[in-house]
């Protein structure tokens, strides 16, 4: 089986390949989140993985988009732990740091330790592993990743400051994509991804909202993205709960009428809890 990801080895998306799956996967690394929709899309991996939000720094509004626009179906979801460390070639200090490179979602959920080291400049990358890779490649001293532990491990470096995420709970959202609609979940289905349009016209998305509280369905997420040829108007992408499927089957026959493009980006079960 081959699980395309954003990163490389001792990446997050690499941790939940293994987890969410197992240890005889074949991941395929990719450098950004366009290259897993397209590896996907083009058949050449059996399942994609994409970040989709994150606790601290909220929604990733374009891997939204890039699950719409080809289509994919979200078989799964995955919760994890991220944990952010600074880590550098070993003997040094904080002191003498005078870069950190991490991607831009991991540099956001470290925004208050940044603010505390105004001596460090920030510099964005691909990815958080890729930056630790980077450091250790070109034994570059002055200069620190922020990413996971198992970079550190993987790449030989130093944590010099751990945990530097600015809630200690910093939670991620992840993905699980495949192209076609298959049984690969046999377990129990009870949460869904959807997307619809509405007319703009007062309370359109409260009544939506009123149908799905009538079915006994748990709104866990909503999230609103612009529709590019319509400025001003937005299209709404909600993941809903449910205890009983006739319940989600009802609710979706309604919102079929009541809505414009619905659809239905994937049906699985409630991911693991943290």
């Amino acid at each position: 089986m081959k699980v395309a990801i954003q990163g490389i080895q001792g990446s997050f998306h690499q941790q939940v390949a293994h987890q969410y799956f197992d240890e005889t996967i074949e991941v395929v690394e990719c450098k950004t989140f366009k290259d897993v929709a397209k590896q996907l899309a083009k058949n050449e991996v059996d399942f994609g993985i994409m970040a989709i939000e994150n606790s601290i720094a909220g929604a990733l509004l374009p891997n939204y988009a890039l699950i719409d626009t080809y289509q994919f179906n979200v078989v799964g979801e995955y919760y994890l732990k991220i944990s952010l460390n600074v880590m550098a070639l070993p003997g040094q200090k904080i002191e003498e740091i005078q870069e950190i490179h991490s991607h831009p979602i991991a540099l956001l959920q470290c925004a208050k330790f940044l603010e505390k080291h105004k001596h460090i400049k920030i510099i964005e990358s691909d990815d958080t592993a890729i930056a630790a890779k980077n450091i250790f490649e070109n034994q570059t001293k002055g200069v620190a990743a922020l990413a996971g532990p198992t970079a550190a491990v993987i790449f030989n470096l130093e944590i010099l400051a751990p945990e530097v995420q600015s809630v200690e709970s910093s939670i991620t959202r992840f993905m699980i994509l495949e192209k076609e609609i298959t049984n690969y979940q046999s377990k129990k289905i009870n949460k869904a991804s959807l997307k619809f349009q509405l007319d703009d016209t007062p309370g359109s998305l409260a009544t939506v909202l009123n149908v799905l509280h009538n079915c006994k369905l748990n709104v866990t997420k909503i999230q609103s993205l612009p529709i590019i040829e319509t400025p001003f108007h937005y299209s709404f992408f909600i993941d809903v709960v449910f205890d009983k499927y006739p319940h989600y089957e009802k609710a979706k026959k309604v919102m079929e009428l009541m809505t414009k493009q619905f659809k239905v980006l994937g049906e699985y079960p409630l991911g693991n809890q943290i």
